[in-house]
């Protein structure tokens, strides 16, 4: 499926769709932690102890499904929220080398196989009702990428760029919404579009 007008205009989003920020080398991914391990990131430009490596790590385009996921910065242990500019090589290298976190029978012969798939790729894909300003879901649908293994690896040592604290944003558009002044809310957005994805990671993602 692709973008397409309505009869009044506006654009139909497709139901599965990469959007997010992103520039000609880099897209951004955000992620919540306490601050005992968001302070060393943001020290270190990128994930340094206490954060663990052998745990898996999911990483959302979605600015909006990251606050659904950490109320608004509020929840136990997700009171920062980081921006990560990550390179887009290892995005797509991530998507390219991903598997879908449930059963698709068009993709997979059987749920043995999708198994097996699953225990071997490094990466795991989800998708989630995207969700708007008052955290409520959408039709369409957000990506989540869980990365472990050799996957963690390279996100943590070569992929980043940068790390960026937009806790106080998160605040800030979570205010706007209180106050009932969606327009202000919106405003304060990032400007996610539609990502252009490589063939092969369309095929691992189920991207419609």
């Amino acid at each position: 499926m692709t973008d397409g007008a309505r009869p009044d205009g506006s654009v139909e989003i497709p139901s599965h769709q990469v959007r997010a920020v992103f520039t000609e080398e880099t897209i951004t991914v955000y992620q919540a932690y306490s601050a005992r391990i968001a302070d060393p990131a943001l020290k270190a430009g990128t994930f340094v102890d206490p954060f663990k490596r052998a745990r898996m790590t999911w990483i959302k385009p979605s600015f909006l499904w990251m606050m659904y996921r950490c109320g608004w910065a509020a929840k136990p242990d997700q009171e920062r929220v980081l921006a990560l500019d990550i390179t887009r090589e290892g995005f797509e290298w991530a998507l390219s080398n991903a598997c879908l976190s449930h059963y698709d029978r068009t993709r997979f012969a059987t749920e043995d196989e999708w198994r097996t798939a699953l225990k071997s790729s490094p990466v795991r894909v989800q998708w989630d009702p995207e969700r708007d300003l008052g955290l409520n879901p959408l039709p369409h649908r957000a990506i989540q990428v869980g990365l472990s293994g050799e996957a963690v690896e390279r996100y943590v040592d070569d992929w980043i760029t940068a790390v960026r604290d937009v806790t106080p944003l998160a605040h800030e558009v979570h205010a706007a919404v209180l106050a009932g002044d969606r327009a202000a809310a919106g405003a304060l957005l990032p400007a996610e579009r539609p990502y252009p994805l490589p063939a092969d990671a369309v095929e691992r993602i189920g991207r419609s």
